[in-house]
């Protein structure tokens, strides 16, 4: 078989490893690993895809993943990536967060039989000792060498700096790797390049505490082919909760990709394999169409099931090709009392995720890019009327923007 490596390798998932000779040789056995996902709200992003997309290439080439949950490293928030402190969180708060994220990774990854395992930090990290801690972990971290993580440079270089608070992040996901290696003999860390810093942490830890073997593996940030990060929209982030982000516009946003970056998230968003991701992304022209259309329905199966994929498939086509069947196309619901107390074009706007405010709405509409079964919308203060929503009408924004509002 394949060696894991080589397939992350090449389907374009890895950036940096740690000794990686010996890595190699490690994951010729199976092998538990973990990934850390902080549970900053109540649904995975599609940043944490491409970890999770790792964590089910592993675990079908053999090896054990641990999805752990960040019940309290989310009590401090990491620093990396961010220009100001996070927001602080209570602990119910954080704690409905990760049973929410928790039933989510269980599409993923297959839990039955110690496959898989999913923990919480806060189970550990909630009740340490402060002095105890310091005098046993801090004790191992060097300040001089702490100061040159990207993550910390980059906050220092900020006008409010780098709180006290997130400066110990580090030391507690280092401690999550040796907690995990003493419970359940995790040898390997996982995730995203922006974490390198404190993956070095941790695996260095477990073996100057306890000399042993520990790796640590990232994984690329998805990256349009300029250098932008991917699975913004003009909602905000791309949600895997369907109550977020609908499967709808989950496969738009797919089947909308840029030419050049097909190749890349069929590799590393879907499993199909590597013969046939390179033969739909060397498709060009109007054929490119057709890769994207497989893009979009794999990955939208794989996040929201069969059955949704194909009602996103249908929709789009019934919008965009004049086919199929109208009834996938994405639905805003409202009743009589609904219209009585607010019917201005604006607020379904708004209430339907197609503007993200009234002033973004009014904008749109200044702009003539919205229109009501096909009739522009001129007026910014224009209302639904109770004969038009009889008819279901067609709200549209922009080319790519789609709503039947339905009365109840």
């Amino acid at each position: 078989m394949e060696h894991i490596l080589d397939i992350l390798k090449d389907r374009g998932f890895i950036a940096q490893t740690t000794f990686e000779d010996e890595l190699y040789e490690q994951l010729k056995s199976p092998t538990t690993f973990y990934v850390g996902f902080d549970p900053t709200a109540d649904s995975l992003h599609i940043g944490h895809y491409i970890p999770i997309m790792a964590m089910a290439h592993m675990q079908k080439a053999g090896h054990r993943p641990i999805a752990l949950m960040g019940g309290g490293t989310a009590m401090i928030g990491d620093p990396s990536g961010k220009t100001d402190m996070r927001k602080m969180m209570t602990v119910e708060t954080i704690d409905h967060h990760v049973e929410c994220i928790k039933k989510q990774m269980a599409r993923f990854l297959d839990f039955g039989e110690d496959k898989a395992i999913i923990v919480n930090n806060g189970d550990w990290l909630r009740h340490l000792n402060f002095i105890d801690f310091m005098r046993d972990i801090g004790a191992m971290f060097n300040v001089n060498r702490m100061l040159t993580a990207d993550c910390y440079k980059a906050r220092m270089a900020t006008e409010n700096g780098l709180s006290f608070l997130e400066f110990t992040y580090m030391l507690m996901q280092s401690y999550d790797f040796l907690e995990l290696f003493q419970r359940y003999g995790c040898r390997l860390e996982m995730g995203g390049n922006d974490q390198w810093s404190n993956m070095l942490g941790g695996a260095d830890l477990v073996r100057r505490k306890l000399g042993e073997k520990a790796y640590a593996c990232t994984f690329q940030l998805l990256l349009t082919h300029d250098g932008r990060k991917m699975g913004k929209t003009e909602a905000g982030a791309l949600w895997l909760d369907p109550n977020k982000t609908s499967p709808f516009d989950f496969y738009q946003y797919w089947r909308n990709v840029d030419d050049q970056d097909v190749q890349k998230c069929l590799a590393l968003l879907t499993f199909l394999p590597m013969d046939e991701v390179r033969r739909l992304g060397a498709l060009e022209g109007a054929e490119i169409n057709e890769a994207k259309k497989v893009l979009a329905y794999e990955v939208t199966k794989l996040v929201h099931g069969e059955e949704e994929a194909r009602k996103a498939t249908e929709g789009a086509a019934a919008l965009f090709g004049g086919g199929a069947d109208s009834a996938h196309v994405p639905t805003l619901e409202i009743t009589a009392a609904d219209l009585e107390a607010d019917a201005r074009i604006t607020t379904l706007l708004v209430r339907s995720g197609l503007c993200k405010s009234q002033s973004d709405a009014r904008k749109q509409i200044e702009q003539n890019a919205v229109s009501l079964e096909g009739e522009k919308v001129t007026d910014p203060m224009a209302v639904l009327s109770a004969d038009q929503a009889a008819q279901s009408p067609l709200l549209k924004k922009g080319k790519k923007g789609f709503c039947r509002v339905v009365l109840k």
